[in-house]
C-alpha cells in the first residue's frame, strides 16, 4: 500500500454547506471528479463546478422524496471495494463500478430539528439513512478511502491534497471521527424516540458529545480530561462566551456549572441574585435589589471560602459589581451578560475568566443527568423540583412570620444545590451559614453554625449570624438532635421534607424549643 493514496474521485453530499464551494474548487482544481446529489449538486453547479449526479452512475433517479438515492451497489461498491484485492477489482470491472476515494458527508440536521420543537413526523423525516450508510462504508474501508464528516476537517484534507493524497494515519483519524459522528447521531435519535414514546427506561441507552475543549488535566494533575458538549439547548458553561482569562480547567467547569445552575433558581425580574461557589458547594448566596448588594451579602457569608471561588449572577454584570469582585482573587465570573465598563475593569485581571450566556437555564425544565459507576452508569431526571408557599404544610404550633417564610423558601432553593447532608441558614434573603457534605446532619448543622460564628467575628458583630435565622434541610431530620442543634444556634424556623418515622418527635422538639416548622414533602439529596 502506498504511503500516500491519491484522490481521483469524490462523492459530496452535505446538509451543512459551510465551506462547500471552497472545497469544491479545491477538488476541481486538482482534477478530482466530483459526484453529488440534490441540493449539494445544485450549489456546486451554481458555483460553475462540474458535477456528476449520483443518479447517472446508479441508473436510478432519486425517489421517495429523496429517501432513496445513494443506497446502490454503484455507490457502496465504490466505497467498500478493496483496491488491492483482485476479486474486488474484477467485480468492479464486471459491473462498471468506479472507485470513490473520498466521501464528504454531513447528515440531515436531526438534532437541530428536535431542538426547534418539531413534531414527531418532521423529526422522523430528518433521520438520515443514506448518509450514515455511506459514512460507515467509507470508514470501514479507511485503508483506501478518506471520509470527512466535519467541516472542521476540511483544512486537514486540503493539507493532504497539497501533499498529493491522504496518509493512512489521516484516514484512520477521519474514520474514528466518522464512527463517533454516526454513533452520536444514532444516540440522538434513540434518546429522542424514547422521550417521544414515553419510554423512561429503554433497554439500551447511548450518550454522545462533541469535543468542546481539551483540558490540561482533570481534578488532579495525574488525570487526563476533556470537556464535551452535548448540544443541549440550555444556557450555561457549555454554551457561554469566554471574554478573557486563561483556559478553564476541569474544576473550573464543574464549579461554574454548579454556580450558574444555583443562581438560575432566582428570577431576575424579582431581584438580583449572586452565588459564590467553592468546590461545587455554595459558600454564599444572596438576593438584593441590585447585583452589587447581592454580591456583597453573598461574600459576607463566608469570606474565607470565597477567595479563589466562582461567582455567578442572575443579571448582567455592571461596573460597580465588577470592581467589588476584583477586590479579591476570583477564578471565574459567569452572568447572562456584562457591560463594556465591567469587561474593561476585568481586563486588568488577566487570570480572571469572564463568561456570558445571554440567558439563564430554566430550573424547572426537564432533562436528564448521568453518572458513571464501575461497569455502568446511572441515569436520572434533572432535579427540577420547585416549591412555593402554597405547597408547604406548617406542622408546628408557631406559624412562621412572613419574613421567616421568605427566608425559608430562599434557603430551600439554595439547599437543593448543596451537597448532602445539607443545612442552610438564611436571614433577610442571604445565607449566613452553610453546612455541606457531612455524614451526619447534626455535623452539617454545627459546621454551618461555626462558619457563622467565624464570620461574625470577622465582621466585628456581637452575635453569630444564625441568631434568628431560618434553616433549610435537604432531607428529613431522623432524630430530634438536629432540631436541638439548630435551636442552639439561634435558628427560629425550619423547612424540611418530613417523612421520618420520628417526625412526631422532631415536631415536638420544634414546639418545645419555639421553632416554626414547615414540611415540603420533597427531598433534594445531592451527592
Amino acid at each position: 500500500m502506498p504511503a500516500i493514496t491519491p484522490i481521483k474521485r469524490a462523492l459530496i453530499s452535505v446538509s451543512d454547506k459551510t465551506g462547500l464551494i471552497e472545497l469544491g474548487h479545491d477538488l476541481a482544481s486538482r482534477g478530482i471528479e466530483i459526484l453529488s446529489t440534490g441540493g449539494t449538486a445544485k450549489a456546486l453547479r451554481d458555483a460553475n463546478l462540474t458535477v456528476i449526479d449520483v443518479a447517472e452512475i446508479t441508473g436510478f433517479p432519486e425517489m421517495m422524496d429523496g429517501r432513496v438515492k445513494t443506497l446502490h451497489p454503484a455507490v457502496h461498491g465504490g466505497l467498500l471495494a478493496l483496491r488491492d484485492d483482485p476479486a474486488h477489482r474484477a467485480a468492479m470491472d464486471e459491473h462498471g463500478i468506479g472507485a470513490i476515494d473520498l466521501l464528504v458527508v454531513n447528515l440531515y440536521p436531526f438534532e437541530e430539528t428536535v431542538a426547534k420543537g418539531a413534531d414527531y413526523d418532521d423529526c422522523v423525516e430528518n433521520i438520515d439513512i443514506g448518509g450514515p450508510a455511506m459514512i460507515r462504508a467509507a470508514a470501514k474501508n479507511h485503508a483506501h478511502v478518506a471520509v470527512v464528516v466535519d467541516v472542521q476537517d476540511y483544512d486537514a484534507l486540503r493539507e493532504a491534497l497539497d501533499q498529493g493524497g491522504t496518509t493512512l494515519a489521516l484516514r484512520q483519524t477521519l474514520a474514528q471521527t466518522a464512527y463517533a459522528r454516526t454513533a452520536a447521531y444514532d444516540a440522538a435519535v434513540s434518546t429522542w424516540m424514547a422521550r417521544a414514546i414515553g419510554e423512561a427506561t429503554p433497554r439500551r441507552r447511548a450518550f454522545a458529545g462533541t469535543l468542546a475543549q481539551g483540558l490540561r488535566y482533570g481534578e488532579n494533575p495525574h488525570q487526563s480530561a476533556a470537556f464535551y458538549a452535548t448540544g443541549e439547548a440550555r444556557q450555561g458553561v457549555a454554551t457561554a462566551k469566554q471574554w478573557q482569562g486563561k483556559e478553564l480547567s476541569y474544576n473550573n467547569i464543574n464549579d461554574t456549572d454548579a454556580a450558574f445552575e444555583l443562581v438560575a433558581e432566582f428570577d431576575p425580574s424579582e431581584g438580583a441574585a449572586c452565588a459564590i461557589i467553592k468546590h461545587a458547594n455554595p459558600c454564599g448566596v444572596a438576593r438584593a435589589d441590585n447585583a452589587l448588594d447581592a454580591y456583597r451579602r453573598a461574600y459576607d457569608c463566608d469570606r474565607t471560602s470565597a477567595f479563589g471561588g466562582i461567582v455567578a449572577l442572575n443579571r448582567s454584570l455592571d461596573a460597580d459589581t465588577a470592581s467589588a469582585i476584583t477586590e479579591i482573587f476570583t477564578e471565574v465570573v459567569i452572568a447572562p451578560g456584562a457591560s463594556d465598563e465591567a469587561r474593561e475593569i476585568f481586563a486588568g485581571k488577566k487570570n480572571l475568566r469572564l463568561l456570558t450566556t445571554d440567558g439563564l437555564p430554566d430550573p424547572s425544565a426537564a432533562g436528564q443527568v448521568f453518572r458513571q459507576v464501575s461497569g455502568g452508569f446511572l441515569v436520572q431526571d434533572r432535579d427540577n423540583g420547585r416549591i412555593s408557599a402554597a405547597d408547604l404544610r406548617v406542622v408546628s404550633k408557631r406559624q412562621p412570620t412572613d419574613d421567616e417564610m421568605a427566608d425559608l423558601l430562599f434557603a430551600w432553593r439554595v439547599a437543593k444545590h448543596v451537597k448532602s447532608n445539607a443545612i442552610v441558614y438564611a436571614k433577610d434573603l442571604a445565607t449566613v451559614g452553610i453546612g455541606a457534605g457531612q455524614m451526619s446532619r447534626v455535623d452539617s448543622t454545627r459546621i454551618g453554625q461555626r462558619k457563622s460564628q467565624d464570620m461574625a467575628e470577622a465582621l466585628s458583630l456581637p452575635l453569630p449570624l444564625t441568631i434568628g435565622a431560618a434553616v433549610a434541610s435537604d432531607a428529613f431530620f431522623p432524630f430530634a438532635d438536629g432540631i436541638e442543634a439548630l435551636a442552639g444556634a439561634g435558628a427560629k424556623a425550619v423547612i424540611q421534607p418530613g417523612g421520618s418515622v420520628k417526625d412526631d418527635e422532631v415536631i415536638a422538639a420544634a414546639d418545645r424549643l419555639g421553632l416554626a416548622m414547615v414540611l415540603t414533602g420533597q427531598r433534594h439529596f445531592r451527592h
